[in-house]
């Protein structure tokens, strides 16, 4: 395989057109260079784009110009053969989409071979979400040592204002304001928000923060620290959350995205507002936002079945509002 060069005034990456490594090409390289330096994606999601691409690169040996779209759906189809599952396949078009417009922009072809590529369609499937009462249970964790509070200070952090993963363990000290109940966060695509820290998940960063210092390496700025002193790493802030899970007696996994979910359906089971906990959220579309309208009908199912006097069940009598279950009185 060889690879095309820019053209020399055009394209911003020289491309050599010798024959790179099959693991290594240099095109594919390229173009991570730029997701990482110029849209300033996370390394997880760069990996990501990596992993795809060379599932596009191990389906067909060509120079890129050659690359059509009857090989991607050549390729889409064997993963498909191969039992990925729906979502994977979307996601290895939509890499390879995002390579193609690039290399468009390059002068490496002249048009994107997956422009007109759709996957097979994907369900919605819906996060498990925490009620109210069982969010007060994890967030009850004993705060005996700088371990417990540390962790209840991650959890009620969470749950208050949001935060993925990333964003939390990307916390420094000078993020946070207790005072004025705020926290700044880098989210995705390396955007800022600021949003706000509850009573309780500041009284919980107090303590934490009373003990950091015997942990802390004297030049470490990072809000959460192991007990080495350095920077909590991602796998460490999951394993302790599923511990936490257990001593709360869950039932299930606790994550971090589940206590994303848990603070945003409450949010709006609240407010009502989407707007606001689509900002709250970091959200640049609303459309991502509204998966926790059906949690918020959820809410309200539970609420028209409490107190509505018609709304006694039959049963196998149900009506669908918006992919939610709720009770109806007469036949359709």
């Amino acid at each position: 395989m060889t690879c095309v060069p820019a053209p020399t005034g055009r394209g911003r990456y020289r491309v050599p057109d010798t024959d790179p490594e099959p693991a290594t090409d240099a095109t594919i390289a390229a173009f991570l260079d730029h997701l990482r330096h110029e849209r300033g994606l996370s390394p997880h999601t760069v990996v990501a784009y990596a992993r795809d691409l060379q599932r596009l690169r191990a389906g067909f040996a060509g120079a890129w110009p050659e690359l059509d779209p009857a090989t991607l759906r050549r390729i889409a189809a064997g993963l498909a053969r191969g039992g990925s599952n729906p979502r994977t396949i979307q996601r290895f078009l939509s890499a390879v989409r995002s390579f193609g417009a690039w290399a468009v922009r390059e002068g490496l072809l002249e048009h994107n071979p997956g422009a007109s590529l759709r996957g097979p369609k994907l369900g919605r499937p819906l996060p498990r979400g925490l009620d109210v009462d069982q969010a007060g249970r994890a967030m009850a964790q004993p705060g005996r040592d700088a371990l417990e509070l540390r962790d209840r200070a991650m959890l009620e952090l969470f749950y208050s204002s949001g935060l993925r993963l990333s964003e939390l363990t990307g916390l420094d000290l000078g993020s946070l304001d207790l005072e004025a109940g705020l926290v700044r966060v880098l989210g995705k695509g390396r955007r800022e928000r600021t949003v706000p820290v509850g009573r309780l998940a500041r009284e919980a960063l107090r303590a934490w923060l009373a003990l950091r210092p015997g942990w802390a390496a004297p030049d470490e700025g990072a809000l959460f620290v192991s007990r080495r002193g350095g920077r909590l790493g991602n796998r460490a802030v999951q394993s302790r959350l599923a511990l936490a899970g257990l001593r709360a007696g869950l039932g299930e996994r606790l994550h971090p995205h589940r206590l994303r979910h848990a603070f945003a359906s409450h949010m709006l089971e609240s407010s009502g507002d989407l707007r606001a906990v689509q900002e709250l959220l970091g959200h640049a579309d609303l459309a991502t936002t509204q998966i926790y309208t059906h949690l918020d009908f959820q809410h309200l199912a539970q609420v028209y079945d409490n107190a509505h006097p018609r709304a006694r069940r039959k049963a196998g009598s149900t009506v669908r509002l918006h992919g939610t279950r709720l009770p109806r009185d007469e036949p359709a």
